[in-house]
């Protein structure tokens, strides 16, 4: 079989017939999956809406009725997509009704606005371009975005176009997002094998991923920018099966453009779809077709090309913003290895119940058996198998095992969250290499009753569900609750909200402040300023850990001047209570954590004795300061 017969339609997936080659009928099993289906979507629905009523009102229980709302949906939607007498429309439907039900959990999470870290500052930014139609604005919330205007450039002209604010503009863009991301992965597996339910079960494997759930259905730029990138990919592996020139030029172009729309949303999307499609480009070069590799290449090529020259031109700080996190924790990952201080205990003070404990650490294990498995398949089928399914097989063998150091890296606290990170790219290799271990094991015609097999891969994909959930999101984000002190989710009291309005009605917009890193979202999200929590370069925290009578670096109040801040947040609660997530301003923070507040109400209460601030609003635990740098001048 040649690359070019073995081509694949992008909605060949959808395809099903019987072994000898009927197509089904299956309308009496439609009407069955339809009903069944939809019962489970509102009793799952229900005890969605049970766990995060029961959470808020700190009732307890919420894990388990979470998850039960899920499974209850998530296992017939599986157990009806991958069976063999599925009609085609009975697929897609159930794929795009399983890409909806998943994006419940974070929709009834948040529903009228901005509550992750992230979303402030992404949210902010589509807010601030609907406004004065600037793009590549420097954000005060996350620098790096202003240099990747992709999602935030969407998000405003469908709020111009249709009239939704920018939070609903931005959910509908989110939704249909999450929904492609799904249909996508099975038409990249379709390129790959024939059989539709390979696509299917990919799309399922992926979506166990730890991001899939809330990280990629929050307002980031990842969220679209991983919905690009599949699609890319599939336009790649399309072009490299493509049978005429005009086909091939054709499939390239639309790649190329959907890689520039990639590099424009996302810095880590890019750089991982240059880094898949060279994997693809390796593993085709050992294979006997001729025009698949220089295919392969020249699209390697374009997208490191075109992902390099917006680095390098429009978003030159992106290695300085990527890379200390890198940095720090690979030399924290060294000296744990070398029995040295620097790691972090997972589930340390954790609410979640134990059961979620377990299989957030059994998870990686089954993903390990599952590659085992993938890649004994793959080595027993690379000289049956179409040479390009063989390659790209191979390749995706490689992304997947990518999951696996990443997982490590999880135990330092600066490459935690890169680790995550990498979750949403590598699981997608992942699931490419083991869609067709699934498929061939419930395919299997003796040895094992082929019930007892789907229930065996059922429970295991439920538990792999949990425990990658568990481990990748602690239950703060996941969970409303009452106000925490430190935790992003939980930043948006009644009090600092009042103090950021305040400040925006009597002051105006976009005013440059010093801030912590919660009081910051708000007044840089809802407060519409500027503010700063420091850098390793501009030490701006230093002004909260001077102790009274200290000095302040005359080198910090010079950066302050001349770089025009003009007010200082301070929230007292630094000084009686540890933040949940255990950052005060930002990750490098030079601050002993060691289960005790770093502050003392001195070092925060100081302020008020300085001839140079200038107390303007004052809460029960927010203060607002004005700089009067023209005093400073004037004592020295």
């Amino acid at each position: 079989m040649t690359a070019t017969t073995a081509g694949v339609d992008a909605g060949r997936f959808l395809r099903a017939r019987l072994p000898g080659g009927r197509f089904t009928s299956g309308g009496g099993e439609t009407a069955r999956c339809a009903l069944t289906l939809s019962v489970a979507a509102a009793a799952g629905a229900a005890a969605l809406v049970i766990a995060y009523r029961r959470a808020a009102w700190g009732e307890g229980g919420q894990f388990g009725f979470f998850w039960a709302g899920m499974l209850l949906f998530a296992l017939p939607a599986a157990y009806f997509a991958v069976r063999r007498n599925a009609r085609p429309l009975t697929r897609l439907a159930v794929l795009i009704g399983y890409g909806c039900f998943t994006y419940l959990p974070k929709l009834l999470r948040n529903p009228s606005g901005p509550l992750y870290h992230d979303e402030y500052a992404h949210w902010g930014q589509a807010h601030d371009i609907l406004l004065d139609g600037r793009l590549f604005e420097q954000n005060p919330i996350v620098r790096v975005i202003g240099d990747y205007p992709g999602l935030h450039a969407t998000v405003s002209s469908l709020a111009a176009l249709t009239g939704l604010t920018v939070w609903h503009a931005a959910l509908l863009l989110l939704v249909t997002a999450h929904v492609l991301v799904l249909l996508g992965i099975a038409v990249v597996a379709g390129q790959l094998w024939p059989d539709p339910r390979v696509g299917v079960a990919a799309a399922f494997v992926y979506s166990l991923n730890s991001s899939f759930l809330f990280f990629d259905t929050q307002l980031g730029y990842e969220s679209l920018a991983i919905t690009v990138l599949v699609w890319a990919l599939a336009g790649a592996l399309r072009a490299m099966r493509a049978a005429t020139t005009g086909r091939r030029l054709g499939w390239a172009a639309f790649t190329l453009i959907l890689a520039v729309a990639t590099v424009a949303t996302h810095h880590l999307t890019a750089i991982w779809l240059t880094g898949i499609l060279g994997l693809l480009a390796v593993t085709c070069s050992f294979t006997a077709l001729l025009t698949v590799p220089r295919t392969a290449w020249a699209l390697t090529a374009g997208v490191a090309l075109v992902t390099g020259c917006w680095m390098g031109a429009v978003a030159p700080s992106t290695g300085s913003y990527l890379d200390p996190y890198l940095g720090r924790a690979l030399g924290q990952f060294s000296g744990l290895a070398g029995g040295g201080s620097g790691g972090r205990t997972l589930f340390s003070q954790s609410i979640a119940p134990w059961w979620e404990q377990y299989t957030a650490y059994a998870a990686p294990g089954f993903a390990l058996l599952a590659m085992i498995g993938a890649t004994a398949l793959w080595w027993r089928r690379r000289h049956t198998a179409d040479p390009f399914t063989s390659a790209g097989v191979a390749a995706m063998l490689l992304v997947g095992a990518l999951y696996f150091p990443a997982t490590l890296l999880i135990l330092t606290p600066a490459g935690a969250e890169g680790a995550r990170r990498s979750w949403a790219f590598s699981y997608l290799g992942l699931a490419m290499a083991v869609a067709p271990l699934i498929i061939a094991l419930l395919d299997r015609p003796h040895r094992i009753n082929r019930v007892f097999r789907g229930s065996i891969l059922l429970t295991a994909c439920a538990l792999m569900l949990v425990g990658n959930n568990a481990a990748g999101m602690n239950p703060s984000y996941r969970f409303p609750g009452p106000p925490v002190f430190g935790s992003d989710t939980r930043a948006a009291t009644p009090e600092v909200l009042a103090a950021a309005a305040w400040l925006r009605e009597t002051q105006g917009r976009e005013t440059r402040l010093v801030a912590d890193r919660y009081s910051g979202l708000i007044f840089g999200s809802y407060g519409e300023q500027e503010p700063t929590t420091g850098s390793a370069t501009f030490p701006a925290y230093d002004l909260y850990l001077a102790r009274p009578g200290e000095p302040i670096s005359p080198a910090l109040l010079e950066q302050l001047r001349s770089w025009r801040f003009e007010f200082l947040v301070v929230d007292r609660r630094m000084a009686s209570q540890v933040p949940d997530i255990k950052i005060y301003f930002e990750t490098n923070e030079p601050i002993p954590h060691d289960g005790r507040p770093a502050f003392t109400e001195a070092q925060l209460t100081k302020f008020d004795t300085m001839p140079w601030l200038i107390k303007m609003y004052d809460g029960p635990n927010v203060a607002i300061y004005r700089f009067d740098f023209a005093r400073l001048g004037s004592m020295r």
